[in-house]
């Protein structure tokens, strides 16, 4: 059987009058990359810190490894940490920094300075040893602090939104280096992130929680193509609904000629008419907002292979077909359609 780094069981978490975590079970592979997507207030946090063991469950288990920690100390884990806030000591270098988790162990100067050098080597920091975080980028601070968190190498490294504080083109690049440093790590990630497009890119398997429920845990394609909840299909990415049926928006193909040069849809294709009501341009794409005969409202987004600007922006008032294959159609229960509770001071 797989190994499990993480079991947890019935996971309960109380502030007060707010069950922050209601009840989640969840099953994390030995070297997954495994991320915890929501919105705010959705319970992911806090079920990270729960894991960490920064809070203690009102009820229900935590396993690291086969071990039942549930009642264990932070320090008595083998997990290790990085925040959004990256938590670095301002006052030590670099190298310093990487090396305090190993000096609070009592590993000897020698071993701690190799493996120290070794894990910025493993993040691309090697020359910086000697720099203070304030003399370091957004990006060189985030290496330098999932360095001090590998350093140590424990079994499951949590990650609480750790390119959240970071520009969008930043970000995108730190994303590709952080799935390629937990390949060659090896070891359990465990990554919370509001961002659907980031967990999407990054993730072996995600979880989507909502009101401190799981609605759903699967690989990124099974998430996006075949949401199990109407939450799931509004939160990841965009859905439309017509005639009642979900269709995702890049699935939609625009046709403005809808006269009798109109070409004829593929067999087994669904179409529909309407109107486009709104066009906005985004350079690689462009979306197009349509108001259906039926009543129905669609978001259709077209690449722009071969148009401009002024192309697409013509076509605000424009009478269209869309067409859609049947097998992109998928169905979803009205589960997890309900307001999210207030958020707990962990969220």
């Amino acid at each position: 059987m797989p190994v499990t780094a993480v079991r947890i069981r019935d996971l309960r978490k109380t502030f007060g009058p707010v069950e922050a975590v209601a009840g989640v079970d969840l099953d994390i592979g030995d070297g997954e990359f495994f991320s915890m997507l929501g919105p705010s207030g959705s319970g992911k946090t806090t079920v990270l810190r729960l894991i960490a063991g920064f809070e203690r469950p009102t009820s229900g288990t935590i396993e690291l490894g086969g071990t039942d920690v549930t009642a264990l100390a932070p320090f008595d884990r083998d997990v290790n940490t990085v925040f959004q806030d990256y938590a670095l000591f301002p006052h030590m270098d670099v190298l310093r920094n990487v090396e305090y988790g190993l000096k609070v162990r009592r590993v000897p100067r020698a071993k701690r300075r190799e493996r120290a050098l070794e894990a910025l080597r493993g993040v691309r920091l090697d020359g910086m040893e000697s720099r203070r975080p304030a003399e370091l980028s957004g990006g060189q601070r985030q290496r330098v602090a999932l360095a001090r968190a590998l350093v140590n190498e424990p079994k499951v490294l949590l990650l609480d939104e750790p390119l959240g504080a970071l520009d969008l083109k930043l970000r995108e690049e730190m994303q590709v280096e952080l799935k390629s440093l937990q390949r060659r790590a090896g070891i359990t990630f465990v990554f919370v992130t509001h961002d659907q497009e980031e967990a999407l890119t990054l993730s072996d398997r995600v979880a989507v929680l909502n009101g401190g429920r799981v609605e759903q845990v699967g690989t990124p394609a099974e998430v996006y193509e075949h949401p199990a909840t109407e939450f799931v299909a509004g939160f990841v990415g965009t859905s439309n609904r017509i005639d009642g049926v979900c269709v995702r928006p890049e699935k939609i193909h625009v046709d403005t000629e809808t006269g009798a040069g109109a070409s004829a849809p593929d067999a087994g294709d669904r179409h529909a008419f309407g109107t486009v009501a709104e066009v906005v341009y985004a350079g690689a794409v462009t979306r197009f907002v349509i108001d259906l005969e039926s009543g129905d409202r669609v978001v259709a987004l077209q690449q722009n292979l071969r148009t401009s600007s002024m192309d697409v922006l013509g076509r605000r008032g424009a009478r269209v077909r869309i067409g859609w294959h049947e097998a992109h159609e998928f169905h979803v229960s009205g589960a997890g359609t309900g307001t999210d509770p207030a958020p707990a001071p962990t969220s």
